[in-house]
């Protein structure tokens, strides 16, 4: 998620990887990551090995991530409550077989996530009626949800992991349905949002 919906250093987490190209950069225009942790002797560690190695971001691109992280918390408000809402549509629609959404109470993660975040988040998955032909099809028709394969901005996007990020695993034990598609909801008018996914739904 981010470190605005989860802390995992106050977990037990040693190390927080984050990838700063999305939610923390958030507007879909930086490149980056960031390590970070609470033990001092490993932060040491890091940062020599960072050091010797060069593995910097330049000073633009970090700024993009300074300016994303300004905007963080109220980009993360907006992005759960309209994942919620774009989940509770999902939920209701003849043509989905399937919601995966923290936030959904049957989801097998939901326990776990109430616990330990603030809110559930802007990724939404689902499946659909038809294979993949049809998953494909809700991609193409979506028109506010724009095709795009690196997620978190405050634009809302949409994928088709078997086809996209995950094309290389096919045929592995890392294999996503074929009937499956990712959205990274945006910051958009949840209306819009649902009015957009009901259509290219059918």
């Amino acid at each position: 998620p981010s470190p605005y919906l989860q802390q995992p250093l106050a977990l037990g987490a040693d190390v927080v990887v984050h990838s700063t190209t999305k939610y923390m950069g958030g507007h879909s225009d930086v490149v980056g990551g960031a390590l970070v942790t609470s033990d001092t002797a490993l932060a040491d560690e890091l940062a020599f090995h960072q050091n010797a190695m060069g593995a910097i971001s330049g000073p633009f691109d970090s700024w993009l991530t300074l300016r994303g992280i300004k905007t963080l918390a109220v980009r993360m408000d907006r992005h759960s409550a309209n994942a919620s809402r774009v989940a509770e549509l999902l939920v209701s629609h003849p043509k989905v077989t399937q919601v995966y959404y923290p936030g959904l109470p049957n989801h097998p993660g939901h326990e776990i996530a109430a616990k330990q975040m603030r809110a559930f988040g802007g990724m939404v998955s689902f499946r659909v009626e038809g294979g993949e032909e049809a998953a494909v099809e809700v991609c193409d028709k979506a028109e506010l949800f724009t095709l795009g394969e690196s997620l978190g901005g405050v634009e809302s996007l949409i994928e088709h992991p078997g086809r996209m990020t995950h094309a290389s695993v096919v045929g592995s034990a890392l294999e996503v349905p074929a009937d499956l598609v990712r959205l990274s909801v945006g910051i958009e008018s949840a209306d819009d949002l649902i009015a957009d996914l009901t259509r290219a739904l059918g």
